[in-house]
C-alpha cells in the first residue's frame, strides 16, 4: 500500500504504478456520454451522433453534437457537454487562424494534433482538470481523414470509430460491417444502423445528428427533413 494514496487522486501527476487517475475519471466520464460515430467512405468522411434528450419539455434543436470546424473539417464528441463545446470553439479558432496567417486550410492531421497539444496542458499543470471529452475529428485532405483524440490527448488515426458509451458495440459493428470504399449513401446508413443498435430509444429525426464532408464539397449537416429520408 503507497503512503498518502489520495494524494494522487486530487491532481494531475502519475502515482506509483504510473497512473493518472484524473484522466481515468474523465474516460469514465466519456464511456457515459451519448454514442458517436465517424465513418470514412470513398470520397466522404460521416458522422453520426446520438442525442440524449432526457427532458420531455427540451427543444431538440439547442443540443447539437455534429459541428462544421472548417469548410473541409468536421468534428463530434461524447462526454462533458461544456467541454465539448469549448474544444469545438478552439479548434475553429485554430483553423481560422491558420487560414490568416497562411492563406492555405489547414489539413485534418494537423489541427487533430493541435487539439491534442491543447488538451494535454490540461494533464500537466495544477490547478486544472483534465477535459472529460473525446472528439472525432474528419474532413478532406489529399483523401479522408478520421482521427480520435480522447482525454489523455493522445490521438490516433481511423478507418472507423466509436465514442461514448456504446463503443464497445459500436466497434464489434463496424469491423463486421464496414468495408473499404464505402459510398456516402452506404455510410450513413451503417452509422444509422449502429445507433439504432445502441440506443435505447426510439431514434428520430430529433434526437441524432448527421453531417458529412465530400470531396471538393463543403461540410453538410442535415436538416430534420432531409435526416428523415435515412431513418
Amino acid at each position: 500500500m503507497y503512503p498518502n494514496v489520495q494524494a494522487y487522486d486530487r491532481g494531475v501527476m502519475f502515482n506509483p504504478d504510473g497512473r493518472l487517475f484524473q484522466v481515468e475519471y474523465a474516460k469514465e466520464a466519456v464511456r457515459k456520454g451519448a454514442t458517436s460515430i465517424g465513418i470514412t467512405g470513398a470520397d466522404s468522411v460521416v458522422f453520426v451522433a446520438h442525442k440524449n434528450i432526457n427532458e420531455p419539455l427540451a427543444v431538440p434543436s439547442t443540443i447539437q453534437k455534429v459541428f462544421k470546424v472548417d469548410s473541409h473539417i468536421g468534428a463530434t464528441y461524447s462526454g462533458m457537454v461544456a467541454d465539448g463545446l469549448h474544444i469545438i470553439d478552439a479548434s475553429r479558432s485554430a483553423t481560422q487562424n491558420h487560414k490568416l496567417l497562411f492563406d492555405d486550410a489547414k489539413s485534418v492531421e494537423s489541427l487533430s494534433k493541435q487539439i491534442s497539444a491543447y488538451m494535454m496542458q490540461a494533464t500537466q499543470y495544477g490547478g486544472l482538470r483534465p477535459y472529460a471529452v473525446s472528439l472525432l475529428v474528419g474532413g478532406i485532405d489529399d483523401s479522408p481523414k478520421l482521427y480520435e483524440i480522447e482525454p489523455g490527448a493522445s490521438f490516433l488515426g481511423y478507418k472507423a470509430d466509436a465514442i461514448g458509451m456504446g463503443k464497445k458495440m459500436a466497434t464489434e459493428i463496424l469491423m463486421k460491417e464496414y468495408k473499404d470504399g464505402m459510398d456516402l449513401d452506404e455510410a450513413i446508413g451503417l452509422g444509422i444502423k449502429i445507433i439504432k443498435k445502441v440506443s435505447e430509444a426510439p431514434v428520430t429525426e430529433f434526437n441524432v445528428d448527421i453531417g458529412y464532408v465530400q470531396d471538393g464539397k463543403e461540410f453538410t449537416i442535415l436538416t430534420p427533413e432531409k435526416l428523415r429520408s435515412h431513418l
